[in-house]
């Protein structure tokens, strides 16, 4: 390995260590990895452009011969929620609310905004060639997650059990600043060959860590299976060792079609919140899968269009309902032994369910340049009467209008640039604990990215 090889292995390593920093677009998934793809939408699981390409399809790797890319995404959302409406209040004679036992409080009438509205996500990958049909490549980025946090507000307590007179408190769960942070960060290592002129395969090792933490959840104790590790016990960490497959062929000349498919990623649990995640603090990386087609218009412009899938009912802590803290969590005196409860082995989660994403881009070639435009649909994975918990995560966001280019430096190196935003959504629906109150969350995205390229051939 020579010195140039040396310097890019320490740019290499440097990205490994650097923390993995928040995204949601898809859910909590990004919209796209590399530069390149992000202009068109992440599209591109049949035509890969970059060393980034094992994020969306290992087999594109083998095409990018020997060369690298490092670059960086400006990434801010804007989330809020309004509650409003709320319970008359209780009997002052006799003590009685106007719910049963096992609705314990309702939110202030506020809209409030999350603070965390612009967070610096980097990204690299290295392609090696092993011979002039097989390259193994690394590919480093962040995925998904999540960073809210909510000051101020309050929540009003009712009584569980015997009478007793309600207590208002500071904060959106009545415990002060709440919010979550989650991060995820993937390192691939990918083996890409050809099988023939026109197709290849590709398979990518993937090595994933995530980093999370909650705060102001404490009044949800009297619903977990274990109280200590709930909430505000700083950041904990959690490794799984994962796969990505991939195809890509040229059925005839300038028609391209591709896939790719991730299995579920078994993580090891998060043991500080092993009262909040189902299962014991057990955070799953769900399975997913791409397939595409990209089709040659004229001499020098492309359509793209891909059709991706994202199963979080995988992953019981982000798929089940909050509705088994009232089902199936407390017994008879109240005590939260059932395996509906907060960390229990049908734990409430998020309620989120499958999504599936629609990506259509073009781009066309101009001199030393290459032009991008794309968009993106689907539908938020948030049911209406999930609102209250996903006040912590509310990746409502439907739609991606993006931009981008390639500017030829010389005849080995480029710049790439993507500009993204994604329309304000909404969902509102009634809060589990309060059927008197709606809950009302909003997003809206912006996001540039950069990048610079070289072959090192």
């Amino acid at each position: 390995m020579n010195r140039v090889q040396l310097k890019y292995l320490a740019i290499f390593l440097s990205a490994v260590t650097f923390p993995a920093t928040v995204l949601a677009t898809n859910g909590y998934f990004t919209h796209g990895v590399s530069t390149a793809e992000k202009g068109i939408a992440g599209a591109g699981v049949a035509y890969s452009q970059d060393t980034l390409a094992a994020a969306n399809n290992p087999a594109g790797m083998v095409w990018q011969g020997a060369s690298f890319d490092v670059g960086a995404t400006v990434f801010s959302p804007m989330r809020e929620y309004t509650a409003t409406g709320g319970a008359p209040g209780c009997n002052p004679v006799t003590g009685q609310c106007p719910f049963t036992v096992g609705n314990p409080f309702t939110a202030g009438n506020q809209n409030i905004e999350s603070d965390n509205e612009a967070f610096l996500i980097p990204h690299f990958g290295y392609n090696w060639v092993l011979d002039p049909d097989r390259t193994i490549g690394i590919s480093v980025y962040g995925n998904g997650g999540m960073n809210t946090e909510y000051k101020g507000g309050e929540a009003t307590f009712y009584p569980m059990g015997p009478p007793g007179g309600p207590l208002t408190l500071d904060g959106t769960f009545g415990d002060g600043t709440a919010g979550v942070d989650l991060s995820q960060l993937f390192v691939s290592t990918t083996y890409s060959a050809k099988a023939g002129a026109n197709t290849s395969w590709g398979v990518s090792a993937i090595v994933a860590y995530q980093r999370f933490e909650a705060k102001g959840l404490g009044n949800f104790a009297g619903f977990s299976s274990d109280r200590d590790n709930l909430s505000n016990n700083d950041h904990d960490t959690s490794t799984g060792i994962g796969i990505r497959l991939g195809l890509q062929t040229e059925v005839s000349p300038g028609f391209r079609i591709g896939a790719a498919y991730q299995p579920k990623i078994d993580m090891s649990e998060f043991d500080d919140y092993s009262g909040l995640f189902a299962d014991d603090g057990d955070f799953d990386i769900p399975s997913n899968f791409t397939v595409g087609l990209t089709v040659d218009v004229g001499a020098n412009g492309m359509i793209f269009l891909d059709y991706q899938q994202i199963n979080y009912e995988d992953v019981d802590a982000v798929s089940n309902s909050i509705g088994g803290l009232l089902d199936n969590c407390l017994d008879a005196t109240f005590s939260p032994t059932g395996d509906g409860c907060l960390g229990a082995s049908d734990g409430a989660g998020f309620g989120w369910e499958d999504m599936q994403i629609v990506k259509l881009g073009y781009q066309w070639v101009s001199g030393k340049n290459t032009w991008r435009v794309g968009y993106s649909t689907t539908d938020q994975p948030i049911p209406k009467e999930e609102t209250l918990f996903n006040i912590l995560a509310p990746g409502v966001i439907e739609e991606h209008f993006t931009f981008g280019f390639t500017r030829e430096l010389d005849a080995k190196s480029s710049i790439d640039f993507a500009a993204m935003y994604a329309p304000s959504v909404s969902v509102k629906g009634k809060s589990a604990f309060d059927p008197f109150q709606d809950i009302e969350l909003e997003m809206d995205q912006y996001e540039l990215s950069f990048s610079y390229s070289r072959r090192v051939e």
